[in-house]
Parts: structure tokens; C-alpha cells; sequence
């Protein structure tokens, strides 16, 4: 004869319900209490049903549902019938030719953008396979021998202290800058996949920078709210973060359109802000000095992410000039001469900003260099933004004092350049779940 426990599953450990304050306290008893049927008496002197009569209700309830589908499927049904497949693909025609390569551009193009391939700016698809290669987290650098240093009073000089401070300050808000002119203004104007892919890694990369630096403020125990509102407290920063921000607020408009000569050059504008300024003169101060102090032992930790994020600018840097000098190519009437002077005068006032706040940072001569030599090299530095533009150089014979830059920001470099353990990366069948 078989008996109850024949068709019983094991039970499963049950917990006491806690009860639910409030208006959830009535919902809770729904579900733990005893259901209706059974008012009269508890659940354990309740009948239960035979297997038999548990299979034919699960019938007869799925038989339910199949034969009267609710209003609800009805409706996607309806929906999915009357469907518009035309609708979100900038305004193309269902069945159109497939987009061949000459019709894809950088800006104003009614391509498909949804379309990768075929690629017309292999430059850019190439950039972006680089910088995936290039990955790293701020939590993989060890930063220990920081954190002593930092915080033994002989550690550090005066001076030193106050450069890994302003570094730290302006950093942590400038690549939040580029990451936001980068996700709500330029995204939206560049119309080439190829080149939009890139700067969705971009995008991410300058997280990560972000990242990078809270990790570095987290780690040393600085104070936080001061690092990160020195670009409004802080002369030399606070001009660096404006003039940025002076060169976002056109495009980032959400009413701004490109498709004229004055919006085209408006975008164009901001595109040489960011990527020949920004990221191709205002850090360069801050990243010679950290690095110089890492090539003395000095903050290693701190230097190698400054290292890994310069290696990721660099490539930023080359991907906007592309762009703008692509631009200028497909578009050769936005580059009259008097935007040209415009440009010049842009990349001058990057250097004079720059210059202003390596005399702030660095009032006395540390770390083998001073204000005299980072204007020397900021120098060099604009005639090669400028020369990178097609634009003629403004400091005859300026030299590079620093040549050891060149080496740390090459990408091929595989050794880690402060000796330090080195990052074995997994790939994706090779992470362990």
C-alpha cells in the first residue's frame, strides 16, 4: 500500500515569518497565512489532495490558460502585428542598398549608423583594439610603500607633497570633464560607427582614470572633499577646468544640430579643446611631475597609474587628431584662415594655463626640474599640437628636457617601467565563475 510519504517532496528548512510594519503587514499574512479553505481549521488537520486530484487541477488550469489567453498577450500580439519596422533607423528605407564605405563620414552623414562594417576609418577600429589591449584597474596597483611614505613626516618634501595634491585635485575632475563632453555632447555629433566605438572605450577608460585617482586619495587618506573641489578653489586649477568647460556648453546643448559651416566649426572647436588642449597640453605638467617622482622611488603607486592612464591618453590624443584632421579633410571650408588663427590662439592659451600652474606647483626647483624647464617642454609641446593640426609651429627650436616622457608613454613597452609585479590578464573562457 503506499502511504503519503510516497508522493511528498522533502521539505525545504522554513523560517519563523517576520511580521511587516505598516500597510505590508496585511500582504505578509496573505501569503503565511491559512488560505480560505482552511479558516476553520489549521493547515496540518487540513485534507490534503491525492496526486490525482493535484494532476487534474494543473490540467484543467493549464488548459484554462491556453483556451483563454489574457488581455494582456492579446495586446503584445496586436502590437507585434502592427509593428513599424521603419521608425529608429535614421530615416531609412526598409530594403534600402546596403552602405557602401565612400558613403560613411565623420560628421553629418545619413548612413546607417547602426551599420560597423564595412569600415572606412580602419585608424579607428585599430585604436579601439588597442585600447582593450591596454586594460587595467586602479585595485591591481599595489600601493603600501605609498600609503608609508605619505604618511611618515620625512617621507616627502614640502614641495612634493604639494605636487601629487594639485595633481590628485585637478585630474579627478578633469577626466570627468572629458568623459562628460564625451558621452552627452560628442557621441551624438560623430556619425561613423567605427569612430563611435572608440569612444565608448574611451568613455570607460576615463572612469577608470577617475577611479584611479579617488583610489589614490582613498588609499593615502587625503582629505576628499579638498582634493575634489580643488578646480573651484584653487587658482591654477580652477582656470584649467573653466576654459574646458567654456568649450562644452554649445554642443552640449541637446537642441545643437551640426549640418551648417558655423555649427560644424562649433563642434570642430570643441573637438581640438578637448583632444589638443585638454588631453594634449593640460596634462602634461601634472604627468611629468608625478612620473619624475616614481623614476626616484618616490609615490611608485601612485606613478604607475599615472604611467598606465598617460599610456591611455596618448591614445586619445592620436584618436582626436585623426578625427579633426579628417574632419578638416572632408569638410575643407570649415578651415578658413581665420579659424586657423582661432586654433593657434587655443593652443597657446592651453600652454599659457599650463605654464601658470607649473609655477604654482612648482615655486622652488624639486624632482630634478623646474617652472623654467616645464615651459620649455609645454613650448615643445604646442608646436607639436600645432604641427599635428597642419598649423604653423609659434617657438622655433623648442626642445624636449624631459626625453624620458617619450619611453613611459610608448605603448609596445611590455616590461612594467617601475619594476613592479606584472598584471597577468584572463580572458573571458578563462575566468573562473
Amino acid at each position: 500500500m503506499l502511504s503519503w510519504d510516497d508522493f511528498e517532496a522533502p521539505k525545504a528548512k522554513t523560517t519563523e515569518p517576520q511580521p511587516v510594519p505598516g500597510a505590508l503587514q496585511s500582504e505578509q499574512q496573505a501569503v503565511t497565512e491559512p488560505g480560505a479553505a482552511y479558516q476553520s481549521g489549521s493547515a496540518s488537520s487540513a485534507p490534503a489532495p491525492t496526486a490525482a486530484q493535484s494532476q487534474e487541477n494543473a490540467d484543467s488550469r493549464s488548459s484554462a490558460t491556453a483556451a483563454a489567453p489574457s488581455s494582456a498577450v492579446e495586446a503584445a500580439r496586436a502590437a507585434v502585428a502592427d509593428l513599424d519596422p521603419a521608425p529608429g533607423l535614421e530615416e531609412l528605407e526598409m530594403g534600402a542598398a546596403r552602405i557602401q564605405v565612400d558613403e560613411k563620414r565623420i560628421i553629418n552623414c545619413r548612413a546607417d549608423l547602426n551599420q560597423l562594417v564595412p569600415f572606412k576609418y580602419d585608424w579607428a577600429w585599430q585604436k579601439y583594439l588597442d585600447g582593450c589591449a591596454n586594460h587595467w584597474m586602479p585595485q591591481e596597483v599595489n600601493m603600501n610603500k605609498d600609503v608609508s611614505m605619505w604618511k611618515d613626516p620625512n617621507g616627502l618634501t614640502e614641495d612634493e607633497r604639494r605636487i601629487v595634491e594639485y595633481s590628485l585635485g585637478y585630474f579627478s575632475t578633469a577626466d570627468s570633464l572629458v568623459a562628460n563632453n564625451l558621452v552627452l555632447a560628442i557621441y551624438r555629433h560623430i556619425t561613423n560607427p567605427e569612430c563611435r566605438q572608440y569612444i565608448l572605450r574611451q568613455s570607460f577608460e576615463e572612469a577608470i582614470h577617475t577611479h584611479a585617482y579617488q583610489y589614490c586619495v582613498e588609499s593615502l587618506g587625503m582629505d576628499e572633499g579638498e582634493v575634489f573641489n580643488m578646480y573651484r578653489e584653487v587658482p591654477s586649477v580652477a582656470k584649467k577646468a573653466a576654459w574646458s568647460l567654456s568649450h562644452t556648453q554649445s554642443i552640449g546643448d541637446p537642441t545643437f544640430k551640426t549640418g551648417t559651416p558655423e555649427t560644424d566649426q562649433e563642434l570642430l572647436r570643441n573637438l581640438i579643446a578637448f583632444y589638443a588642449v585638454t588631453e594634449g597640453i593640460f596634462f602634461y605638467c601634472g604627468f611629468t611631475q608625478i612620473l619624475s617622482m616614481g623614476r626616484r622611488n618616490k609615490m611608485t603607486g601612485v606613478a604607475e597609474q599615472f604611467q598606465y592612464i598617460l599610456r591611455d591618453e596618448s591614445m586619445h590624443l592620436n584618436f582626436g587628431i585623426d578625427v579633426i584632421n579628417q574632419i578638416k579633410l572632408e569638410n575643407p571650408h570649415l578651415w578658413t584662415e581665420a579659424f586657423k588663427q582661432e586654433v593657434t590662439q587655443m593652443i597657446l592659451e592651453g600652454m599659457e594655463l599650463e605654464v601658470a600652474y607649473a609655477r604654482d606647483t612648482m615655486p622652488r626647483g624639486v624632482l630634478g626640474m623646474n617652472a623654467a624647464m616645464m615651459e620649455e617642454y609645454l613650448h615643445f609641446i604646442a608646436n607639436r599640437r600645432l604641427s599635428q593640426l597642419g598649423l604653423k609651429e609659434q617657438f622655433p627650436g623648442a626642445q624636449n628636457p624631459f626625453p624620458w616622457m617619450s619611453e613611459i608613454m610608448d605603448l609596445r613597452k611590455e616590461k612594467n617601467f617601475f619594476e613592479t609585479r606584472v598584471i597577468e590578464y584572463q580572458t573571458g573562457g578563462a575566468l573562473q565563475w
